[in-house]
């Protein structure tokens, strides 16, 4: 109970934050963290973007002027900015050094990103896909699939989560070891090739050493390319 309480008072805060400064998520939540409990707390304990979203609808109706005021800032929300809160974290996630020797979770997304881009350069979910998949290893590493899918559920569009959401299968499907109904699933989806794609890219993401963009640049690229496109 008093950790649902902390919660709840951390997503108050945070709707706060966005609503009087227009903070991101992120930042809204991880100054609102700081402020509430008074030190940095583990991502599973913080609010998630639904519940400070549903403080945000609260602010609205206390404020007679929320159409001119709160609105605004909530489409104007910098997607960008949190997928680089989202991100952030990965740098201290380290992985199997069997199966990853390139060293961390960040390090492992922008290579597959920079590999990703080198094949479908202005596909922005494909490549929106490529940089996210790994998201939720720094959420909740023991099903960091459907975190990725549940904080990204809002911020990428169906097929950019699609492909977040079965690029583990993907890698079975290619060597021929997917049960027949999941494979015959996957196969049957107009996006099953960028998925063998984005195993690909995850599967050759893994080179110590190997020169990649910094997340900024990456985002930067991101960025461009969804306002060529006319995104938000």
């Amino acid at each position: 109970m008093a950790q649902d309480k902390l919660r709840q008072q951390i997503a108050s805060e945070a709707a706060r934050l966005m609503y009087v400064e227009c903070e991101s998520f992120h930042r809204a939540t991880m100054h609102a963290a700081k402020t509430v409990a008074g030190r940095w707390l583990n991502p599973r304990q913080l609010p998630s973007q639904r519940e400070i979203r549903a403080e945000i609808e609260k602010l609205a109706r206390w404020h007679d002027d929320h159409d001119a005021r709160l609105l605004p800032t909530v489409r104007q929300l910098d997607r960008f900015e949190v997928y680089r809160g989202l991100l952030m974290p990965l740098e201290d996630v380290r992985l199997s050094p069997k199966r990853h020797p390139e060293g961390d979770a960040l390090y492992h997304s922008l290579q597959v990103f920079t590999l990703a881009r080198s094949h479908l350069p202005y596909d922005e979910e494909f490549l929106l896909a490529a940089l996210l998949h790994d998201v939720g290893k720094a959420i909740d590493p023991k099903d960091h699939v459907a975190a990725a899918v549940e904080a990204l559920e809002e911020l990428a569009t169906p097929r950019c989560l699609w492909l977040i959401e079965h690029q583990s299968e993907a890698r079975a499907l290619v060597e021929g070891t997917l049960g027949q109904r999941a494979r015959r699933r996957l196969e049957e989806s107009e996006h099953v090739e960028e998925l063998k794609l984005l195993e690909r890219c995850d599967r050759q993401g893994r080179v110590p050493g190997a020169e990649v963009p910094d997340l900024d640049e990456a985002l930067e690229y991101l960025r461009d390319l969804a306002d060529a496109c006319g995104g938000d």
